[in-house]
Formats: structure tokens, C-alpha cells, sequence
């Protein structure tokens, strides 16, 4: 019996249960009433989740990312352990890799610890992708603690997401590439998930809406390694383009650096826009545009409501944040 089932059996939500064990004047004596009643009939002792920031909480968060060497990853991981010490919370890491398998012995590890609330970062945790990856592990794991899911979202109880609008940021940026003259706009991407699969829908949006034809031949999934991007370019002779919109940096500088090699002048023969704004965007010559899906938000958004839950509030179960498109030197518009 968990906090889950209780607020089942009641007909109220699990914040409402929270609230009840930490006697919150937010909820009316009547629920108490039928809250503890539940509770004392299948007696329920109140757990670690339960009791929110109480003495008994173990002041500790589990985060699940797929590989913390990736640049977006690692700043994910050290904005949120910054935030939580802030809260004084201690937090443990675990890498799943993006293998379903590994995912769910990663999720069964750090459940363990009993820890207060998870959270997952990356959109790889949102069940997507072409082999269609189930998320039961995910609504498992939320019937005994909060769960927190940072750019990726899908409907479940006690589940949390934080997410950019990628397929609004994709549509704006492809339009001005599409408004500046290019008309054989290149999209480059590492993977099907989450966020990959709404950049994708911005940008056969932008062509549609602006009379252009979605061709196969225009989307390109290469690894996201800037030099085997950058030969995966240079082999296909055969293929034309313009413009390059690519899902992360790391692919935007391979295409750069396709240019280079190809003696193209940058963004006047190939216009090219990236995604993250990494220190990547920046180290490349010339500097790149890219679309800033402000991760340090998203964190921020997270780990503040996760407090708030803990505590027995409620907040929204999903939250979408805009990004912004950083204008630098591999565009002309």
C-alpha cells in the first residue's frame, strides 16, 4: 500500500494525501477526515514522499540522464545539483544510456536509495523514437515518489514535465532561413526522440506553409560526431542544399566545417543553424546560430517545483518554455 493507492481509494489526488500527513490548513477537515480513515483502514504508514520536507525525508534526488559526457547532459546535471543544494538536497547520478533495457535498470538502481523524487533528463525518457519505447517503468516508479521529466512529456500520475517548444523554435528558424532566399534546407539529426521528432514537425511545417516540398532526400540521421558529419557531407556528392538546419551544434559544425572543405563561403553559399547554444556554437568559424532551448530554465522550472510538491502544492504537469534563436554568423538573416 503507497501514497498512490490511498489517494485512489479516497477519490482525492496524491498532493491532497501529502497534505493531509503534513495536517496542511489547505485542506478541509471534511477530507482530512476521509483521508485518514482511508489511511487507518489499510494501515498506511506515511513514507519518505509522503511527509514532504519533513524530519523523516532523506533530503535526497535521483537523476537518470543518458550519458553525462554529452554537453547538453552535463550542464543539465550540474544546474540541477547546484539548484538542490540550494534547497539543501543531496542528489544521486546515474547514465541509463538510451537502450530501453538499460533505462529501466538504471531507473530500479537509484530507486533503491529512497530517494524523494526522481528526475529524467532528456527526451529519450519520453517513450518516442522508432522503436516506440514503453514508459510503464516511468508510471511504475511515480506511484511512490514524484517523478520530474526535463525536455520530454507524456500524460501520467505524479508525473512532471518541463519542456521547450523545439517544434515552434525548428518552424521559426527553418521560415527565415526559407524568407532569405534558401529553398533546399537540409535537416540533420542524431535520433527519433522526444525533442528530435518535434524539431522535425517545426521544420516540414515551415516547408509546407511556405509552398516548399518535404523531400526524403533532405533529411539526413548521421552520429552526432562533427568531423563524421562533416565526411558523411562530403561523400554525398549528389545531394544539394543550401541550408542546413541541424538538431545539435555538434552536427551544425560538421556541416561548417563541410563548407570549408568545399571552399563555400559562409552563409553566403550555405547557410547553417544549430541547436543547444554550446560552447560549440562558439568555437567555430564563423561563429554559429543557433536556437537556445534554455536549459538552465528548464532546470530551474524543475527542481522549484519539485519543492513545491514535496511540500503537498500543486503545479502544473507540464510546462512549456519558450526558446530563443541566438543570431550569429552562419545566417543572413
Amino acid at each position: 500500500m503507497n501514497i498512490y493507492d490511498i489517494a485512489k481509494l479516497a477519490g482525492v489526488s496524491i498532493a491532497t494525501v501529502s497534505r493531509v500527513v503534513n495536517d496542511s490548513p489547505r485542506v478541509s477537515e471534511k477530507t482530512k477526515q476521509k483521508v485518514r480513515a482511508v489511511m487507518e483502514e489499510n494501515h498506511y504508514t506515511p513514507n519518505v514522499f509522503a511527509r514532504g520536507l519533513g524530519l523523516d525525508s532523506m533530503k535526497t534526488i535521483g537523476i537518470i540522464c543518458p550519458d553525462v559526457s554529452d554537453a547538453y547532459m552535463a550542464s543539465a546535471v550540474s544546474f540541477l545539483e547546484h539548484r538542490l543544494r540550494e534547497y539543501d538536497y543531496d542528489c544521486i547520478l546515474y547514465c541509463s544510456g538510451n537502450e530501453q533495457k538499460k533505462k529501466e535498470k538504471a531507473l530500479e538502481l537509484v530507486m533503491k536509495k529512497r530517494i524523494d523524487a526522481l528526475v529524467l533528463v532528456g527526451s529519450t525518457y519520453a517513450g518516442e523514437g522508432e522503436k516506440g519505447d514503453s514508459v510503464d517503468y516511468i508510471i511504475n516508479a511515480a506511484e511512490r515518489i514524484p517523478v520530474f521529466l526535463i525536455n520530454g512529456k507524456f500524460e501520467g500520475e505524479n508525473v512532471y514535465s518541463v519542456y521547450s517548444t523545439d517544434e515552434v523554435a525548428a518552424y521559426d528558424a527553418v521560415s527565415g532561413l526559407i524568407e532569405s532566399g534558401r529553398r533546399r534546407i537540409l535537416f540533420l539529426s542524431d535520433s527519433h526522440s522526444f525533442s528530435a521528432n518535434r524539431k522535425l514537425e517545426g521544420y516540414e511545417r515551415a516547408l509546407r506553409e511556405h509552398g516548399l516540398p518535404v523531400l526524403g532526400e533532405l533529411k539526413l540521421y548521421a552520429k552526432n560526431q562533427v568531423h563524421y558529419v562533416r565526411d558523411i557531407l562530403l561523400a554525398r556528392r549528389a545531394l544539394v542544399f543550401d541550408a542546413v538546419f541541424a538538431t545539435d551544434d555538434g552536427m551544425a559544425v560538421g556541416a561548417v566545417k563541410y563548407a570549408h572543405a568545399r571552399g563555400m563561403e559562409i552563409p553566403k553559399d550555405l547557410s547553417v543553424i544549430g541547436y543547444n547554444n554550446s560552447e560549440l556554437s562558439v568555437c567555430c568559424e564563423p561563429e554559429l546560430t543557433t536556437v537556445d532551448n534554455t536549459g538552465e530554465k528548464l532546470c530551474n522550472i524543475t527542481v522549484d517545483n519539485m519543492m513545491k510538491v514535496l511540500k503537498g502544492e500543486e503545479v502544473p504537469r507540464e510546462v512549456p518554455v519558450k526558446c530563443v534563436l541566438v543570431k550569429r554568423c552562419t545566417t543572413d538573416f
